[in-house]
């Protein structure tokens, strides 16, 4: 069903003031989680689905994101000349073809809906895929490859949705199920950042989403939902029951990390870290060491 989906936007214009004072010269964005930077595990990801062009919208201030995905002569040159030929590999797979990548200037923070709209003209007519670099998804198969393959049976609009703690449902959008389809599930209503137990299910959208156009055009007026911003959830709401372009949530196989978030970002860092074979031995070591003498201190 649909067309291939080939493009994603990546909203990357926040200011990151959580993460202050690092974010006053370093975009969020490039902040290394292990020795890689946020947004190249977004990249990698979306890259694994077949997604060919790589929208981002941005505002002032993200120029060294600009540049990380630049060509650099001068690096390449110095890693080649003292033959430091692994290093120059990695260098070489952070970068982005000419014409691959295109950035659109988000002017005022109006808002992840917005966001997605300043993109509209470089998306025209197709399906595409939203990817928020924040949330990192570890995964054997990632997350946007497996929406792609559930999105193919389905068409319409798809969102990454994973269970939260009723104490934590306030922070998300939370879908109303209207049927259970396996990893699948059809949505009758949306609610964006519900108040304290009213919630209508404990299955909460985050950061992966394939939209059909239709979304575009139904960001188009502007309207402004919760937090006086303009919602990505409520565009994708107006989609519900509409035979042709429906709303589905898929649960992904894989463990995400909030790396908007001090603590969601030091747990990345730790469960990264114990992935890699050639930091695994002594972080593990290092981790059981200080919680040992943690508990011999209490």
């Amino acid at each position: 069903m649909g067309n291939k989906v080939t493009k994603a936007i990546f909203p990357v214009a926040g200011l990151g003031t959580r993460f202050l004072p690092a974010t006053k010269s370093v975009p969020k964005e490039i902040m290394t989680l292990v020795d890689q930077p946020l947004v190249q595990y977004a990249i990698d990801e979306a890259r694994a689905a077949g997604i060919k062009e790589f929208i981002f919208v941005t505002s002032r201030g993200k120029g060294a994101l600009e540049d990380y995905f630049d060509h650099a002569p001068h690096l390449e040159a110095d890693l080649a000349s003292k033959g430091k030929d692994k290093l120059l590999e990695v260098l070489k797979s952070t970068y982005m073809d000419s014409g691959e990548v295109a950035y659109i200037r988000q002017h005022k923070a109006l808002g992840l809906g917005h966001a997605v709209w300043c993109a509209r003209r470089l998306i025209g007519d197709e399906p595409f895929a939203v990817i928020l670099p924040d949330d990192v998804i570890a995964a054997d198969k990632p997350c946007l490859q497996q929406m792609v393959e559930a999105y193919e049976e389905t068409g319409g609009n798809m969102v990454a949705a994973m269970e939260v703690p009723a104490d934590k449902a306030s922070s998300y959008g939370i879908l109303d199920v209207q049927e259970e389809m396996g990893n699948l599930v059809s949505v009758k209503g949306m609610v964006e950042k519900p108040k304290e137990g009213t919630a209508p299910s404990n299955l909460a959208v985050i950061g992966r989403y394939i939209l059909s156009p239709k979304i575009l055009e139904n960001l188009e007026d502007k309207q402004t939902g919760a937090g006086g911003e303009i919602q990505l959830t409520d565009a994708i709401a107006k989609q519900i029951g509409d035979a042709q372009n429906g709303v589905y949530g898929y649960r992904f196989n894989g463990q995400r990390y909030d790396c908007g978030s001090k603590a969601g970002f030091l747990q990345a860092t730790v469960a990264f870290g114990l992935s890699r074979d050639d930091l695994r031995d002594d972080l593990e070591t290092y981790l059981h060491e200080v919680l040992a003498a943690r508990k011999a201190a209490q």
